[in-house]
């Protein structure tokens, strides 16, 4: 894999992963999918991160796995299975990681596209944007993870209609049906940054809180980790960032947070 295929760079406090493949599309290689994980693990590690974006070069967000490489390495049932493995844990990387993350989605975004904006909290999308899964129509069945998250963005009946018809939909469709949860007045990357400047104001700690009770009310699994969600309320009441917000609203200022 080029080296570049994959950039990321941070700047104040805000991570920007760009899958740099325009003349594909920026359609992802089995090492594109290696190297996405391996990054989204150093960033939940960075203290300097504390929102990631993910987007697209050229144009364009990800117009899916590669299908040319397929018949080197996703050619029969068991070079699939470990071809999933690697893409799966892409997924979960991008899912799980304690840290808010906005897909930006200009152009195509499908496919394996498609499923990695459905794995960030929040996808942003302008004009330009055509998502969709055009499993159906190469004879793949969609598996439960990808699916998990597509059911959960936009509800059974949608669900069914992205895999049934296997099209693209246009700007409109994705915000209708729920694809794209914010449609920017300009680029979608630009829309992604407004978002990441005013999420990176908020307190480290109340922002990694939030997602883990959220995904665990989503997932129908508050009760078995309440002593979790316990412990994450309290580290956040013991921490000096409460204290910080605590008196920078009584000094009407800007708080100043730390993670800590």
């Amino acid at each position: 894999m080029d080296k570049d295929a994959i950039l990321v760079s941070v700047s104040g406090g805000i991570a920007t992963v760009t899958l740099n493949r325009p003349e594909k599309r920026n359609a992802v290689s089995l090492a594109m999918w290696r190297r996405l994980s391996a990054a989204f693990a150093e960033l939940a590690e960075r203290d300097d991160v504390r929102v990631l974006i993910l987007t697209g070069a050229g144009g364009h967000f990800c117009a899916g796995a590669d299908i040319a490489e397929f018949k080197s390495v996703r050619f029969h049932a068991d070079s699939g299975r470990a071809y999933e493995a690697v893409n799966a844990a892409a997924i979960i990387a991008l899912r799980d990681l304690s840290k808010p993350t906005i897909a930006a989605v200009s152009g195509y975004g499908v496919g394996g596209g498609c499923a990695l904006a459905l794995a960030a909290d929040v996808r942003v999308g302008d004009t330009s944007t055509r998502m969709g899964i055009p499993a159906a129509r190469l004879g793949i069945v969609y598996g439960e993870l990808d699916s998990s998250l597509l059911l959960r963005q936009v509800g059974l009946a949608n669900a069914k209609r992205v895999l049934y018809s296997g099209r693209h939909f246009d700007a409109s469709d994705c915000a209708a049906i729920g694809l794209i949860d914010i449609m920017a007045p300009g680029t979608a990357l630009q829309g992604a940054h407004d978002l990441a400047a005013e999420i990176v104001e908020a307190a480290p700690l109340s922002l990694a809180g939030a997602k883990r009770v959220l995904e665990a009310l989503a997932a129908g699994a508050a009760a078995e980790r309440h002593g979790e969600i316990s412990a994450i309320i309290e580290r956040a009441m013991d921490s000096a960032d409460y204290r910080e917000g605590t008196r920078a609203f009584l000094e009407k200022r800007r708080p100043v947070f730390t993670g800590r």
